[in-house]
């Protein structure tokens, strides 16, 4: 007979030696562990342990002298965590295993009947919605900041005209005000999608052990209510395989930070000498170590090349998650490094556009000089056409390209065609024409809902600030 039949074999993991005659592979002891990086998920741990202690003594599966006990050992740990006193041991891989080891260093046996009735599975499940759901708060807080710096800016230049563009040629004037709050809608969608998920998210699924519920008489609506959750998540299978919160944060992430792209492509072309709409601050760019003169929009194209890095978070959860069976497998281990990169990345971008769009300075100027180029009102022309002279609106679009033609060969702009020139290509047009050619006059025009007019941004600007507050 072995004598050794009650020690755990060299090596071999401590929470479950007994199954096994050797340790792992050294290979298997660099790949398996996670807690280099699920140590992040302290808090959400220690607060799930809490939860599920409380129950078990509610429910008499623990005395409340080992409860006590649990609740202020998990106490301790939680100071020495935020201390910086705590040693993680990868040999216990995981941030579970860890707490639960010091728990029993402090507190001995009834450390290990705070696993009764739970499982590693159903533990990480909950902790890593938890982690996401204070994610989404912190971005959501995040996006709100950028959205006010947007309203500010918008609200200092709801007159200031510009070039409106499609396929980034000059199309028709708008203001640098409602410019602005199109991005105060776009990150307002964001926001919206951060809380649709959250919502989704807030189902708990502590107690559904392994995969299959659990003997012990628990209440997981106590649990639930307890960490904050809506209610329970119904199905155990699911519960413990579930990662749909993360692939939807991911998702709305992703289109976030392709929203902040775009926010930071134009920052980056309009700060351009050969543009000159914008200057963005110092604290803002970055200077060359060789041309003097130089002044890089760095923030905004660090911005721009962090998209691509959330995006492919969400690309490498997909397909992660894409052929696994119910219920938990390993591979879902990978679903966190990514996200957490993803978050911490997103909350940056976010705070640096925030920090741009607060300091840059419009060039009012360059700008009203630009928004007159390219013959921004020729729409305005033909609209004048079919509102004044009835014309179809084809009919007004070929008369006022034939006059942006004329205008181009005399290089001068619309404006400054004389009527009779506009009368050999239109007879019925009178001096009433060049009311709508100006900038001013075209963006004064758009009074359409959700126009370019200055009082229409205005309105939507206050619409802004009564949401916001």
């Amino acid at each position: 007979m072995n004598d050794n039949t009650n020690n755990p074999p060299a090596r071999a993991n401590l929470m479950w030696g007994g199954r096994f005659e050797a340790g792992p592979a050294e290979v298997m002891e660099r790949i398996n562990p996670s807690i280099d990086f699920d140590r992040r998920m302290y808090a959400q741990d220690i607060a799930g342990s809490r939860a599920h202690c409380s129950m078990l003594v509610a429910c008499g599966v623990l005395t409340r002298e080992d409860g006590d006990a649990i609740l202020g050992g998990l106490e301790t740990i939680l100071r020495e965590i935020e201390a910086g006193d705590f040693a993680y041991d990868r040999a216990l891989e995981d941030i579970h295993m860890n707490v639960e080891a010091r728990l029993k260093a402090l507190i001995g046996d009834a450390a290990g009947r705070l696993h009764t009735g739970r499982s590693r599975n159903d533990q990480v499940a909950t902790d890593f919605k938890l982690w996401v759901r204070d994610a989404i708060d912190r971005i959501d807080a995040g996006l709100k900041d950028l959205q006010s710096a947007l309203l500010a800016q918008a609200e200092t230049h709801a007159d200031t005209v510009m070039p409106g563009f499609t396929h980034l040629q000059a199309a028709q004037p708008v203001t640098f005000g409602h410019h602005m709050m199109a991005y105060v809608e776009m990150f307002g969608r964001d926001r919206g999608r951060m809380a649709d998920c959250r919502k989704r998210l807030n189902e708990s699924p502590l107690g559904a052990a392994a995969l299959a519920g659990t003997s012990f008489p628990i209440d997981r609506d106590m649990t639930a209510s307890a960490l904050g959750f809506d209610r329970p998540a119904a199905n155990s299978l699911d519960a413990v395989s579930d990662r749909d919160f993360a692939m939807e944060y991911l998702s709305a992430a992703s289109i976030a930070a392709v929203h902040l792209s775009r926010l930071a492509e134009e920052l980056f072309i309009w700060s351009s000498a050969q543009f000159r709409f914008v200057e963005l601050s110092d604290a803002f760019t970055t200077g060359s170590s060789i041309m003097p003169q130089k002044k890089n929009p760095d923030a905004a194209e660090l911005v721009r090349g962090k998209a691509g890095r959330i995006v492919g978070a969400l690309n490498g959860t997909l397909m992660m998650m894409k052929g696994l069976p119910l219920a938990f497998c390993k591979d879902m281990q990978e679903d966190k490094e990514a996200l957490f990169d993803a978050a911490d990345n997103l909350e940056l971008c976010v705070a640096a556009t925030a920090g741009m769009v607060a300091d840059l300075k419009a060039n009012k100027a360059v700008l009203a000089a630009a928004a007159g180029e390219g013959f921004t009102t020729a729409t305005d022309l033909a609209d004048w056409l079919v509102r004044v002279l009835g014309r179809p609106f084809r009919d007004a679009h070929h008369v006022s390209g034939s006059l942006v033609r004329l205008a181009e060969k005399k290089g001068c702009g619309l404006e400054d065609l004389s009527l009779a020139e506009m009368q050999e290509v239109e007879s019925g047009i009178t001096e009433d024409i060049y009311t709508v050619l100006g900038v001013e006059n075209s963006t004064q025009s758009r009074q359409s809902y959700g126009g370019t007019a200055p009082e229409r941004v205005r309105e939507q600007i206050a619409r802004w600030k009564e949401r916001l507050a």
